[in-house]
C-alpha cells in the first residue's frame, strides 16, 4: 500500500517537473531556473526592466528570506512579447504575447 502511495505523489509530481518554460535567444536557449547573468549572457539587455516589489521566502532551515521580484520585457520577435519574471537571481516565468 505505501508503493502506491509513493506511486501517486511521484505522478502528481509529474506535470510540474516538465512545465520549465524556455525562450530562445539567437541560437541560445534560457530556462527557468536561470541565473539574471545567464539571461543577459545569453539575450542582452530587455527593452524594458520593472521592479515589481518583493516577495518572503522561507529557506529550509525557517529563515525568511526577502527576495527582489522584477519583469523584463524582450521584444517584439516576430510579432511577440517576452515576460520574463525573476525571483531574486532566478528566472521563475517566461510568458509570450502577440503584439496586436
Amino acid at each position: 500500500m505505501n508503493l502506491l502511495r509513493l506511486l501517486a505523489a511521484l505522478l502528481g509530481l509529474a506535470p510540474t517537473l516538465l512545465l520549465a518554460a524556455t525562450l530562445r535567444c539567437d541560437n541560445r536557449l534560457i530556462s527557468t531556473g536561470d541565473s539574471i547573468h545567464e539571461v543577459l549572457t545569453k539575450c542582452g539587455e530587455p527593452v524594458s526592466r520593472d521592479l515589481l516589489g518583493y516577495r518572503e521566502r522561507r529557506d529550509d532551515w525557517g529563515f525568511r528570506h526577502e527576495l527582489v521580484v522584477e519583469e523584463w520585457v524582450y521584444g517584439p520577435r516576430n510579432g511577440m512579447y517576452y515576460f520574463l519574471r525573476f525571483e531574486g537571481n532566478r528566472l521563475v516565468d517566461i510568458d509570450s504575447r502577440r503584439v496586436q
